[in-house]
């Protein structure tokens, strides 16, 4: 029985990241074996393990066999004659195919560590093409190392176009796209995983709304980017130095402006009335995608307030509270931040403002806590009954931001 750490621990050690997960596999080893040293079984599909004390996972060294379309059709081979280097040739990217033995020695025998050198990203073999979640997976690792100025191998790209043009993508289910996805829009650069999706042509057959927004101009003294898609890069990216590792508030900003591909082609590069036009766009999405009910509430009011959160300022103060009401913000302030976070993003998504600040958000916070800041219990010690103490409250909300604007102005 030989152990050996893989796959992203060796990876980001050689990155000089901090080392998350450590997964390792198992050689010449039988599942009654580990069984019997404490190991606990916890694999569906193939055999893996938890260690007794660390409680990390140890696989046995395996091999597959495409036997379907899709990721589940695969024929899996794990016995103690499946070597190393077979178990490593099953790996999407080479960068994920080093090895280190108990002792620190590396045992590399795709490339691996060149490749993490030459910043590429590349398949480790044509068996690449089996599974279509790689194509996902390859985008995701694309927005993790992008700013490292890891780029794909142009050949990797050539097989992630072969899997589209097959339809091998066309059977990715919505679950596994949204686990990448999310992952992805959590990443330090998600513009990149738009720009790989793009390329390889996955983005149109997964994200068509999506896809849908690249050539649409728009208003260049309000984005001088022009592209509608350049435009949704811009943002994502934004979101992500804004709310760092928040996938909500990427998804959020993924769909605000999924209403600009729908407008006619006589009014651009103008899009009145695209943030009430994007809202089917956005269920669309989420439904296909079974994106979490939160993620896809938050959403669809991204895409259909943004516009009333940048000129909050101008609202009148009835309309902001309808606003803070229909986010649920005076229950649930870190709805607001949420929201204020895609929208800032979207205001610094763009060439030039990348880093405005957002006096509206600032503005809506005062606001909010103004309005929360009233109850109940003055008006029904004043003899208020029912109804008309929320709309004594409502009032009373409505002069405190009225204060606020104000003060503000």
């Amino acid at each position: 029985m030989r152990i050996y750490l893989v796959g992203g621990a060796v990876r980001d050690q050689l990155l000089g990241r901090p080392v998350v997960d450590r997964d390792h596999v198992v050689v010449g080893a039988r599942p009654d074996e580990l069984l019997a040293l404490g190991y606990r079984a916890v694999g569906k599909d193939f055999p893996v393990f938890l260690h007794p004390d660390s409680g990390e996972e140890y696989a046995l060294a395996r091999t597959e066999r495409k036997t379907g379309r899709g990721y589940h059709g695969f024929a899996f081979q794990a016995d103690p004659t499946v070597t190393l280097e077979e178990d490593l040739a099953r790996r999407d990217l080479t960068i994920n195919a080093i090895a280190q033995d108990e002792a620190g020695a590396l045992v590399d025998p795709y490339g691996g560590r060149q490749d993490i050198e030459a910043r590429v990203l590349r398949h480790v073999s044509l068996a690449f093409v089996e599974d279509p979640v790689r194509l996902l997976r390859v985008a995701r690792f694309a927005a993790r190392f992008a700013p490292l100025g890891f780029t794909v191998a142009t050949e990797t790209m050539a097989l992630m176009r072969q899997m589209v043009s097959n339809g091998e993508v066309d059977h990715l289910v919505p679950e596994r796209v949204w686990a990448e996805t999310r992952r992805a829009l959590a990443e330090a650069r998600p513009s990149a995983f738009l720009r790989v999706l793009r390329e390889s042509g996955a983005l149109a057959v997964l994200f068509p709304e999506v896809d849908a927004l690249y050539g649409v101009p728009q208003r260049p003294e309000f984005h001088p980017e022009i592209d509608t898609g350049t435009h949704m890069e811009l943002v994502l990216d934004a979101a992500a130095t804004i709310a760092t590792g928040d996938d909500l508030v990427g998804y959020c900003a993924l769909c605000h402006d999924l209403g600009k591909a729908l407008t006619p082609t006589a009014v651009l590069p103008r899009h009145i009335g695209h943030e009430h036009a994007g809202v089917p766009l956005v269920r669309a999405l989420s439904a296909r995608l079974k994106v979490p009910t939160e993620h896809a509430t938050l959403a669809e009011h991204v895409c259909r307030e943004h516009l009333n959160a940048h000129r909050a300022l101008e609202l009148k103060p009835a309309t902001v509270l309808k606003l803070l009401t229909a986010l649920d913000a005076l229950r649930r302030p870190e709805r607001l931040e949420t929201f204020l976070a895609a929208c800032w993003a979207d205001k610094r998504g763009r060439l030039g403002h990348e880093d405005d600040p957002y006096p509206a958000g600032d503005y809506l916070r005062q606001a909010r806590a103004a309005a929360a800041a009233v109850t109940a219990a003055p008006f029904i010690e004043n003899g208020l009954r029912g109804p008309a103490v929320g709309a004594a409250m409502d009032a009373a909300r409505v002069g405190a931001i009225g204060d606020v604007k104000q003060y503000n102005n």
